[in-house]
């Protein structure tokens, strides 16, 4: 799309249904130009429908174990605007979400992220997997500069964005992009005000199975080419993750006095999940990533 105002990359992991919701929210975009860029691991069937569904979506092909931080990495270098978005394939933007992170990145910031809210709300799973993996990005936020913004509700100035061509080759999570920009003096801007719904449905052994991948993944890259002392270290503090990271999440959902009884009623999955998230970091301090890496959807 010649002339566009802002790229937005969209990782393709999941269903075909859930990618249509996500692209429908983002054809609705008012006042602002947008390609749309789908990096699509799901398979030609699944192109096929896209290119007659959405013709004017930019797909790009990659294996189906091509990793999801190398999938962004793929959508970095298709797109043309001069600036570049990043959500999922789950994810349903409002009709303003372009519009106003531009208008975010044009009072002189370099990256903006937004704050998530639950779009799955009929089943206690739902809830208790996004309350588990989003209680740090749920409103409300603190407005401005951040120690960190969501990988999937946020916008790069393209400029900035390619002087770290390096770090995004190295198919990290965004954390590790993140880090670096902050390292360089550029600023997280955090805009609670610009929400996105996740609006992704799981079973118990879903979620249970994608918490513990994506640890994994986290916890190997961090250690790779670390000594063996460090590793066993690192694994043997992880098993304290369970119990702070249950503690931290009802913590943060206490304090914005929202979702109460969507998290009473989710304590006992939240449990099973958080086990899982502190299993899956011993194994990438201990064994490292494996390839767990490229199952995480």
């Amino acid at each position: 799309m010649q002339g566009c105002d802002i790229s937005v990359v969209v990782p393709a992991v999941n269903s075909l249904d859930d990618l249509r919701g996500c692209l429908k929210a983002l054809s609705r975009q008012r006042g602002v130009r947008v390609e749309v860029i789908v990096v699509d691991r799901l398979g030609e069937r699944v192109r096929a429908e896209l290119a007659i569904a959405f013709p004017e979506a930019v797909i790009v092909p990659v294996p189906a174990d091509c990793p999801i931080p190398a999938m962004r990495a793929a959508g970095f270098r298709a797109a043309r605007a001069p600036a570049i978005g990043v959500i999922e394939d789950h994810v349903i933007v409002p009709e303003d979400w372009a519009e106003r992170m531009l208008a975010a990145l044009a009072e002189g910031h370099d990256v903006v992220g937004g704050a998530i809210e639950n779009a799955a709300t009929a089943r206690h799973v739902d809830w208790a997997a996004f309350l588990c993996e989003y209680s740090a990005s749920l409103p409300p936020l603190p407005a401005g500069p951040s120690a960190g913004v969501p990988g999937n509700n946020v916008v790069y100035r393209k400029a900035v964005l390619d002087r770290y061509q390096a770090v995004i080759d190295e198919h990290k999570w965004e954390n590790r992009l993140h880090d670096a920009m902050r390292a360089d003096g550029i600023d997280l801007i955090m805009r609670p005000d610009i929400v996105v719904g996740h609006k992704m449905h799981y079973t118990v052994w879903l979620y249970t199975s994608q918490r513990f991948l994506y640890s994994r993944s986290y916890a190997g890259a961090r250690v790779a080419g670390a000594s063996l002392a460090r590793r066993l270290a690192m694994g043997a503090a992880a098993f304290a993750l369970p119990p702070l990271m249950f503690w931290r999440t009802v913590r943060r959902i206490v304090a914005k006095r929202q979702h109460i009884g969507h998290l009473l009623r989710s304590l006992p999955l939240l449990s099973l999940f958080v086990l899982s998230w502190g299993a899956g970091e011993v194994a990438g301090y201990w064994f490292g990533a494996g390839n767990s890496l490229s199952k995480v959807r």
